[in-house]
């Protein structure tokens, strides 16, 4: 490749096609322009490249000053092109990239005249390393503007000497806080953190930097308040901030990745023994968490969503055109999907609903969720008007006479849901797509007796579905692919990740998750005790408990896809005799403030977490199912005897073609029920511990616990056959 390299005398040629420098009055302006992607993304092979412009830079005394700039519009640098990381053998080779990319920053943090970064759009991962490297930063004041160091979210460090220079420009407890949760911040965040030294209208952006370029090296010292000197000036109180964090990181991680350990350990080296030291030990545990099984599993699932949001058509159809979107049902989840239509899509919502309390309570609901957002200054307040302005409601279907598609959230009944249809078909245009959000009806049987047919599809939202980042999308046999791409579509403007799965019962998510929470039951039965349970599904991985789960998701609706399950798919999903018991004793979970857990504020006087969150088992329900509490099992064994059922009817799921792929079932479980992403979802899991290995285990605990262990028959064969799902 060839760059554009041009003074105001000359042009000259050094690898023409990513960074470009251009002078202007003894500025040089270098453009960054990855060409054929969207966004820009830092390669190994641009250290020649860059090397190339410094050198151009060195021989040309007339430049006094350097602005670093992105050709695309409406990005900066988005990060590493993490491809590259899959291509190292050896820690070794990945060691090689980090300290080829510390030499190369070193070098620009080392010129002699002032480099000052230009950012507009996403400066994350590598980009904002880069823009630390230079001696100064502006950014624009757009809501696209995001200034961050997630590599923490795929199993990684920042490995081009992030890890030192963000603490000595931003403080030790921001800097800590930023790269163990890969938390963006926004430009006014990033102007008052120090991160930046100014921020400007996008309009005048490139003219800031150059005049900041002009003025020399910033010198302006950096406030920081008195709280962080103390943390920070000294031996003793830097103990305090490590310590901390690293209390707080065992707390949540339960070990279970090992990036966010490591990142304290390189930081505090390099506090206590200097830059040089930090960036050595920096390198060294980018390579060594590059091939860790953690991380593999965690890019596995980032290269998996990025290639899913690519693919914009099914089977070859284009979507519909999406202009204004009706939902049925001011619940809940018509709400919470009316919310994200609005703020997500921005899109204008029409609710229907049978009372004006429900439309109240969906718009209460929507306003309760970015009031928050305005008071810490993440969203102003005209916006926030801006966007609950676009959700309407109504007790009939006026407006609905110009909606593209209607997403159905009424309570699961077929009936009901089948007068939904012939309403919407009755009372809205031709093109209109009926989606229905349905947990457990089948697609087909809601679509029976549809003058349009082809054009009801399941589109299944997860609660709270303003959190929950997974869409099932389930057409039935006579969908037409318009519908199925337009509701993909819809899907992904809604901020989800979403996958398609057959019309079968359970759909993907509700089935291969019926026999985990069926096992957590039995061990319930058997003597287990409720937190034992619990915690130790917590400690394998999982954000929540099987029973926690349970009383989050409501007992009653478990119990109600149990027996559709059980009916359409045999004995094996019969729930134990617990559900029942349950909900004849009125617990429903949550939603009633009775379950496995006490969720109303006199049962919550008990037992608490350091937090004051924590709600304490509910005792009496041990009476009501005949048992006395006690530990039996160590909690590996509580935990796979959970998680292998659920690995079972995944590879039962995939031969059946209710999903597509071994990637679209490990996103379902990852992003719809919390399966642990450190192991890359029950398929990509499978494949890392060996075929075979997971075989045995099955068989073990089919010959100590009963058949429902036994592996099922397309997994043997795949283990006979020495295959694997990746």
């Amino acid at each position: 490749m060839m760059t554009d390299v041009m003074t105001e005398t000359r042009t000259e040629q050094v690898n023409p096609s990513t960074f470009s420098l251009r002078i202007e009055d003894g500025i040089g302006i270098i453009t960054m322009d990855v060409p054929g992607e969207r966004m820009n993304t830092l390669r190994a092979s641009f250290v020649d490249e860059i090397q190339a412009i410094l050198t151009e830079v060195a021989a040309d005394r007339a430049i006094r000053g350097l602005v670093l700039c992105s050709g695309k519009a409406d990005s900066f640098i988005a990060g590493a092109d993490v491809h590259m990381l899959n291509d190292c053998t050896s820690a070794e080779q990945a060691e090689a990239l980090s300290r080829a990319g510390q030499q190369i920053f070193n070098r620009l943090a080392a010129l002699e005249i002032p480099l000052i970064a230009a950012i507009h759009g996403p400066c994350l991962g590598g980009g904002l390393e880069l823009a630390l490297a230079c001696h100064g930063r502006v950014c624009s004041d757009d809501d696209n503007t995001r200034l961050g160091l997630p590599e923490v979210q795929l199993g990684l460090i920042p490995g081009s000497g992030g890890t030192q220079r963000l603490p000595r420009l931003v403080g030790l407890p921001r800097a800590l806080d930023m790269m163990l949760t890969g938390k963006q911040l926004r430009p006014r965040q990033a102007l008052k953190a120090g991160l930046v030294d100014d921020m400007v209208p996008q309009s005048i952006l490139l003219q800031t930097a150059i005049e900041l370029a002009r003025q020399g090296k910033p010198t302006r010292s950096r406030k920081k308040d008195l709280k962080t000197l103390l943390l920070t000036a000294n031996p003793l109180g830097r103990k305090l901030v490590f310590d901390k964090a690293l209390g707080t990181l065992r707390h949540k991680t339960r070990g279970k990745y090992p990036a966010p350990a490591r990142l304290l350990q390189v930081v505090r080296t390099g506090y206590e023994r200097g830059m040089d030291q930090g960036l050595a030990a920096e390198a060294e545990a980018f390579g060594e968490l590059v091939m860790s099984p953690e991380s593999a599993a965690l890019r596995q699932l980032f290269f998996a969503t990025t290639e899913m949001k690519k693919e914009t058509r099914w089977q070859g159809a284009e979507p519909n055109r999406l202009a204004r979107i009706g939902v049925l049902g001011g619940g809940l989840m018509g709400g919470g999907i009316a919310f994200v239509t609005a703020t997500k899509a921005g899109l204008p919502v029409r609710i229907k609903d049978i009372s004006n309390q429900g439309i109240n309570q969906a718009m209460a609901n929507a306003h309760g969720l970015l009031a928050p957002k305005v008071k810490k200054k993440q969203l102003r307040d005209s916006e926030m008007k801006r966007q609950l302005a676009r959700i309407t409601g109504t007790l009939d279907y006026s407006g609905f006479e110009r909606v593209d598609l209607v997403v159905e959230a009424v309570f699961e009944d077929l009936e009901v849901k089948r007068q939904m249809v012939a309403e919407v078909e009755a009372n809205c245009p031709a093109h209109t797509i009926f989606a229905t959000n349905t947990s457990s009806l089948p697609i087909h049987q809601i679509a029976d007796g549809a003058t349009r047919p082809g054009q009801v599809v399941g589109l299944h939202y997860f609660s709270p579905v303003h959190k929950m980042p997974l869409a099932e999308i389930i057409p039935h046999a006579g969908t037409s692919p318009v519908t199925v791409a337009t509701a993909l579509t819809l899907a992904r403007a809604q901020g989800k990740t979403p996958i398609v799965v057959q019309d079968k019962a359970g759909f993907y998510v509700n089935r291969i998750l019926a026999p985990y929470l069926n096992e957590a039951a039995r061990l319930l039965l058997e003597g287990e005790p409720i937190e034992a349970i619990d915690s130790a599904l917590l400690d394998y991985g999982f954000p929540v408990g099987a029973l926690t789960l349970l009383d989050e998701v409501g007992i009653d609706v478990a119990a109600k896809i149990s027996l559709v399950l059980a009916r359409e798919l045999g004995e094996r999903f019969t729930a134990p005799d617990v559900f029942g018991k349950l909900l004849a004793d009125k617990r429903h979970g949550k939603k009633n403030g009775r379950g496995f857990y006490c969720h109303d504020k006199k049962g919550q006087k008990g037992k608490k977490d350091k937090k004051g969150k924590h709600k304490p088992v509910d005792e009496s329900l041990y009476a009501l199912l005949g048992i006395k509490p006690r530990r039996r099992l160590p909690a590996q064994e509580l935990a796979e005897r959970c998680v292998l059922s659920m690995l079972n009817e995944a590879a039962l799921t995939l031969d059946e073609g209710v999903i597509a792929s071994a990637r679209d079932g490990d996103i379902g479980a990852v992003f719809g029920i919390g399966f642990p992403p450190f192991n890359g979802g029950p398929f990509f899991f499978m494949h890392q511990q060996g075929i075979q290995s997971v075989v045995d285990k099955m068989d073990e605990y089919a010959r100590k616990y009963g058949a429902r262990f036994a592996p099922c028959e397309p997994l043997r064969k795949l283990a006979e056959s020495g295959g694997s799902y990746y």
